[in-house]
């Protein structure tokens, strides 16, 4: 049988020896210590998200455009990405011959430090042919006589001519009377991307320049297409709207006035000198 200890004596306190409050200081402050780590560590997601980098393409943008974006976002000197292009395997149509203008598709892309710019051009070109190989599309091309890669080509002057997207059917429409009609397609667009600027104003010399893409002096589609349009751009193409038209301009923003008769051509293109003069002068 164990002894009990004696029963505490009534009034008489205890106290602690220098010893004992050395250990009740020490505890207290490794206590102290240890909430200090703790809490940090329970504040502290499990596992931290790392930031996720991306570049978007916008619909549009020229192959050349693609490329710097792609240097720029990669840490890469400029030129690397257009160099690449010779060395990336690219499942391009053999009717691009290796020139993959058209098929960066317009989207927004990670990136990360495994990202390389052949690997960044792969998944852009895989993405296109993903969209651009849907039935409608083909069944579409089939509609109109033409191969994947002329709708692409269509698509690509669609987006770079029309003024905004309830426009770009009827774009369509006047490439393919014209096409149908053996006209040049005569677009400002074609020049611009031959000239490798952007601008609303094209002169008498401009539209005389020699080369493939003057689609005022050559009939026919140009040899690739003039940038990488959208999917609003590829519906336009494959499902143009019924008319008649051949002849279009963008008068101010957000008119852009089509006909089948040159002679109210005149007259629009008038109008639209007439409001070009107007905003230079600040009238």
């Amino acid at each position: 049988m164990m002894n009990e200890p004696p029963p505490a004596q009534p009034g008489r306190r205890f106290r602690l020896t220098r010893r004992g409050r050395l250990v009740l200081i020490v505890s207290a402050v490794v206590v102290i210590a240890a909430a200090a780590v703790l809490v940090p560590l329970l504040l502290r997601p499990a596992k931290e998200e790392e930031k996720k980098a991306s570049l978007l393409i916008p619909e549009g943008w020229r192959a050349s455009q693609v490329y710097a974006a792609v240097d720029k976002a990669l840490g890469k000197q400029p030129g690397t990405t257009r160099k690449a292009v010779g060395t990336a395997t690219l499942k391009l149509p053999a009717d691009a011959k290796g020139n993959p203008e058209g098929y960066l598709f317009p989207a927004t892309y990670p990136i990360d430090d495994k990202t390389t710019p052949a690997s960044l051009l792969s998944y852009m070109v895989n993405t296109a042919n993903q969209r651009f190989g849907a039935d409608h599309i083909s069944s579409g091309a089939q509609r109109s006589g033409v191969t994947i890669y002329q709708t692409v080509n269509i698509a690509s002057i669609v987006q770079a001519e029309a003024d905004t997207p309830r426009d770009m059917g009827k774009v369509a429409r006047v490439i393919y009377n014209r096409l149908t009609d053996g006209m040049p397609l005569q677009m400002d667009s074609t020049l611009n991307y031959a000239l490798n600027r952007s601008t609303l104003d094209t002169t008498a010399a401009d539209t005389k320049i020699d080369s493939p893409y003057n689609s005022y002096e050559r009939t026919g589609l140009p040899p690739t297409p003039i940038g990488n349009p959208g999917e609003q751009a590829m519906h336009a193409a494959i499902n143009p709207t019924p008319g008649d038209w051949l002849y279009f301009v963008t008068v101010a923003p957000g008119d852009t006035r089509f006909t089948a008769s040159y002679r109210e051509h005149l007259r629009n293109v008038e109008q639209f000198n007439a409001n070009r003069s107007s905003a230079s002068s600040g009238r």
